[in-house]
């Protein structure tokens, strides 16, 4: 088993023990063209979810840095969560529109 094996794993372990933990979920709202707010500062086990508050306007979540796979289209109303079960900096964009960015601060 190599290192990035192993991190999976132990990311996995965290994300179904947090949540008994008093996990939160924390919102960004799309809107206006932009991740608001732009930069989240989240605990390590929470979760974030993001809603679609444009009213005609398809986005995404992509964390390229990562390699995770992009979030499906986002379409108005539409919300995508993702939990963050290990500390870190995770910069993300949205997909179609890549002016579109933001940053997740887990401690």
């Amino acid at each position: 088993m190599n290192g990035r094996q192993w991190l999976v794993i132990v990311g996995l372990i965290w994300s179904l023990a947090l949540p008994a933990l008093g996990a939160e979920t924390h919102e960004v709202v799309i809107q206006k063209f932009r991740f608001e707010p732009q930069e989240v500062h989240i605990k390590a086990g929470d979760s974030l979810r993001w809603v679609n508050r444009e009213k005609r306007q398809h986005h995404s979540v992509l964390f390229e840095s990562q390699d995770w796979p992009e979030s499906d289209y986002l379409f108005p109303e539409d919300s995508y969560e993702k939990s963050f079960p290990a500390p870190g900096v995770y910069p993300y964009r949205c997909g179609p529109h890549p002016e579109m960015t933001g940053t997740v601060h887990v401690e």
